[in-house]
């Protein structure tokens, strides 16, 4: 069974953008404002310019990345090393 997200401002819905992680009432992809983000751009700015998400559901997605980071960062770094070093 896939495993579903359903925060205030972030979910995930089969039947809306391929299960992808999505801003509720929308089809903006919070991968895709995360990468704003993290190009430092003001979260008003990205909220105008995707014509949703407000600063408060951006804020909750820059929440969830950090956690998910935070819970996962030994695997992901693991698996990284691995793809820079050959065996």
């Amino acid at each position: 069974m896939p495993r579903t997200l359903d925060t205030e401002y972030v979910v995930t819905n089969s039947k809306v953008c391929h299960g992808k992680i999505t801003f509720r009432g929308t089809r903006v992809f919070v991968a895709h404002i995360l990468d704003d983000v993290a190009e430092g751009q003001d979260w008003r700015v990205i909220s105008k310019s995707w014509h949703g998400p407000a600063p408060e559901a951006i804020a909750e997605a820059v929440r969830l990345a950090c956690q998910a980071l935070v819970e996962y960062a030994d695997d992901y770094v693991v698996e990284y090393v691995r793809e820079l070093v050959p065996a």
